[in-house]
């Protein structure tokens, strides 16, 4: 399988992030400072997340986070180099991370197709939020943003909202960079073990949420 990649000009090369005790924030080329979207949407997940800390104690919960995050890692990467047509994206990488990438791997061959930009550092000015997206490709001939994630379990998707919202701020600041619009949101879920699943979702649909969570966050947390 051979990905055609058409990178499109967003008028910079990267974007400079500073991890702060808050969360995590993006200097933008003309000097402004914004948070990330994925610090911004944890304020949805914090008591949950505070709660389970509690419950398990911060030594096992730190380990389990550390886990979870380097796996998570290593996926986003080994789908990075197979969508980059590297003929040796499996190398270097353990078996669960090799089974996690095999459970997708038909999802890319079958649905994805011209690639416009992979670890793409946006902003938005209009929504004061700044991000990473994995990757923007047409998706069953349709362009789309499109996020990798990883999971224990199977999602329902009342409970994953917040990735929803963090593909429409995407959009969005995709849009505002290139002047392209981008309605089809894909989550694509590598779940253990060797399952994934498949969310597509309409960018309008999540705006106004995302918007209420931005306000929130700003209400609550000082960068």
């Amino acid at each position: 399988m051979t990905f055609i990649h058409t990178p499109v000009d967003i008028g910079y090369e990267d974007l400079t992030a500073t991890t702060l005790p808050a969360g995590r924030t993006y200097a933008t080329p003309d000097g402004k400072r914004y948070p990330s979207i994925t610090t911004v949407l944890s304020i949805l997940s914090k008591k949950d997340i505070d709660a389970w800390r509690k419950r398990v104690g911060e030594e096992e919960a730190n380990k389990v986070s550390f886990r979870a995050s380097n796996r998570g890692t290593k996926v986003h990467l080994i789908i990075e180099k197979y969508l980059n047509n590297d003929p040796d994206y499996a190398i270097g990488f353990m078996p669960n991370v090799i089974e996690s990438f095999a459970s997708v791997k038909p999802t890319l061959d079958t649905r994805v197709g011209r690639i416009y930009g992979q670890e793409t550092a946006l902003y938005s000015h209009h929504l004061g939020v700044a991000g990473r997206v994995d990757l923007v490709a047409d998706f069953d001939d349709k362009i789309s943003i499109v996020d990798f994630k990883t999971s224990k379990k199977m999602k329902r998707k009342s409970y994953i909202e917040q990735y929803f919202m963090q593909k429409t701020a995407y959009a969005i600041m995709w849009e505002e960079r290139t002047g392209i619009p981008i309605t089809q949101l894909v989550t694509l879920i590598a779940v253990d073990p060797g399952l994934y699943q498949v969310f597509i979702e309409h960018r309008d649909n999540w705006v106004k949420p995302l918007r209420d969570t931005i306000k929130r966050f700003h209400s609550e947390i000082s960068l």
